[in-house]
């Protein structure tokens, strides 16, 4: 373990952060001589911290999760969302930033912000579980976060800190979450304490405050609020996670405008230079790891009067419908239960600008207005059919995972997805002709693209990494001169639902070749499954062949040494 007076884990790798002995006996002491107080508790073991967090796989849905806490401001005034880097004063390490001019919280909303059930200093008993996400984001960013709110309830203002220090209870190996927090009301214009119990738990609570936390003073911690505003929240989170290598997950570095995801592979095999570099710059592929890229097409609906701050530089909102041509709108009623209310999707289809230079497709499916599944493929990769083909839908019919990331596969979900799959393959075979593919004749069903005449410069495709508004623009000059100009009355085709089967067998074969592709993933899937359980139990033989071997090793010994056995049975 690192010395006591360095304030960070041993282990800074998020996935192997959980991997620690707990302790058997409870540790009711606190360090330092600090006292023991009622503090705000959930009743976990402060493990859980972070085996909850591992919900999300990728950290850009953590910093969704805290972006869409500022989104809901909205309607309490919140006019942005403050994303950026500073630094720790104690050890000059990053940390993250987060802050919002919102409502902000007042004391109860930040105890039901930062715990997961939590004894109340008035009520002395334990409520039970709130939301979720704050807990399971921040602490995916980083080890340690610290919460600074600001709010006006009934004419009363109150200033909230709360710690939820990841670092703090590992390190004092506490068998509880304690969240130390101070709160301030403002009386006849001074700012005075808040003291729920006695103020020797009020003191210890700024003692570790001071201690844990990047600021080392009640005069420090309370001048976070000095840009706070009259409301709002600010979020710190600090001993940001590494990976293997040692590096910060988070790339500050190679864009002063952005926030990257350092491991995030870049390559693009099977494609030409020109081809790749226009792939690396579209935003299908660079939101995998630029946060200005991702939260562009984060919320379908552009905002009026809220906005993304990155970095300092305000995200410019992409509607994914904008970037494509020959659009129709299709409509889909499914099917979602006998007691349940009549439910209409409409889903805007189309072909990419690019098409058909570049290849890309895959639909963009939302919830309540936040994405879930960027341009999810429906159909397989190596599938002519459907190529260059964009959608974007709205399935409130449907919850999404925990992570938000993506659907449960419940039946609902398997219908959409099918009916997504017809409803593409039905728009190809009618629209390919448009972007210069020969269409289904029944003698064929490939589709061939006819040959794109090179651009006179590949950058003219290309949007700047930090204009993300620029994604999809002036892509079409590119194009071939053969092929036909975008007809303005196929824009906004209103199409039916599309239940009945062509009864055509070419189109019927087609759809069987679809399902035993899907069929295929789904085999492939269950034998990669599999393949880790027969690793896993190989590994275990082979714990009990070195078990066994040590047994039989103890018994030549005891064999070729009588005194050994003796001894035994004397302890026997």
């Amino acid at each position: 373990m690192a010395d006591s007076s360095n304030k960070t884990l041993a282990c800074r790798s998020f996935w192997k952060a959980g991997a620690y002995e707990v302790s058997s006996s409870p540790n009711q002491t606190l360090p330092d001589g600090l006292e023991s107080f009622d503090f705000d508790r959930a009743r976990v073991h402060p493990k859980f911290l972070h085996t909850n967090a591992t919900s999300h796989k990728w950290a850009f849905g953590a910093i969704a999760e805290l972006l869409d806490n500022a989104v809901d401001e909205i309607c309490h005034g919140a006019t942005f969302i403050k994303v950026d880097k500073t630094t720790n004063q104690k050890d000059g390490s990053p940390m993250l930033l987060f802050q919002d001019d919102g409502g902000g919280m007042d004391p109860e909303g930040i105890r039901q912000c930062m715990s997961l059930g939590f004894s109340s200093k008035r009520s002395k008993t334990t409520i039970g579980q709130y939301g979720n996400g704050f807990k399971t984001s921040t602490m995916r960013l980083g080890a340690d976060a610290i919460v600074f709110t600001r709010a006006v309830r009934e004419g009363q203002e109150t200033m909230s800190i709360g710690l939820l220090s990841y670092t703090f209870l590992r390190r004092t190996m506490k068998d509880d979450i304690i969240v130390p927090m101070l709160d301030f009301k403002m009386e006849g214009g001074q700012l005075v304490p808040l003291v729920y119990t006695c103020l020797e738990e009020w003191d210890s609570s700024l003692k570790i405050l001071n201690e844990w936390s990047p600021f080392s003073s009640e005069e420090e911690l309370l001048q976070q609020f000095e840009d706070v505003g009259s409301h709002g929240t600010k979020v710190l989170i600090y001993n940001l996670w590494m990976n293997d290598d040692g590096l910060l997950e988070l790339d500050f570095d190679d864009d002063d405008e952005d926030i990257l995801l350092r491991d995030q592979s870049n390559s693009n095999t099977g494609w030409s230079r020109f081809h790749k570099e226009i792939v690396q710059h579209h935003i299908s592929h660079r939101l995998r790891f630029s946060l200005r890229a991702y939260t562009s097409i984060l919320y379908m609906r552009k905002f009026t009067n809220f906005k993304i701050i990155l970095r300092g530089v305000p995200v410019e909102q992409v509607n994914i419908a904008d970037e494509m041509k020959f659009k129709k709108v299709v409509t889909y009623k499914p099917q979602v239960g006998v007691d349940s209310e009549s439910v209409t999707v409409r889903s805007t289809i189309g072909f990419a600008k690019e098409a058909p230079v570049l290849g890309i497709f895959g639909v963009n499916v939302y919830h309540k207005n936040r994405l879930i599944m960027p341009f999810w493929k429906v159909l397989q990769e190596g599938s002519s059919r459907g190529r260059s083909v964009l959608g974007v839908l709205e399935a409130n019919f449907i919850e999404p995972a925990h992570d938000k990331q993506d659907f449960e596969r419940t039946p609902l979900f398997i219908r959409l997805e099918t009916k997504l799959r017809q409803i593409i393959v039905d728009y190809w075979k009618e629209n390919c002709h448009l972007i210069g593919y020969q269409g289904s004749t029944g003698k064929s069903t490939k589709a061939t693209p006819q040959k794109a005449q090179p651009q006179k410069s590949p950058r003219a495709n290309m949007a700047s990494p930090h204009d993300s508004s620029k994604y999809g623009a002036n892509r079409d000059n590119g194009q071939e001169n053969n092929t036909p100009p975008a007809n303005p009355q196929a824009e906004d085709e209103e199409v039916g639902s599309m239940d009945s089967f062509d009864p055509n067998m070419i189109h019927t074969l087609a759809e069987e070749n679809i399902e035993l592709f899907s069929r295929r993933d789904e085999l492939r899937a269950r034998d990669t499954k599999l393949r880790q359980t027969i690793a896993g139990l190989e590994k275990e033989l082979e714990e009990v062949r070195t078990k066994s071997a040590q047994i039989a090793s103890e018994l030549q010994c005891r064999r070729l040494d009588p005194s050994l056995n003796n001894f035994a049975n004397q302890n026997v």
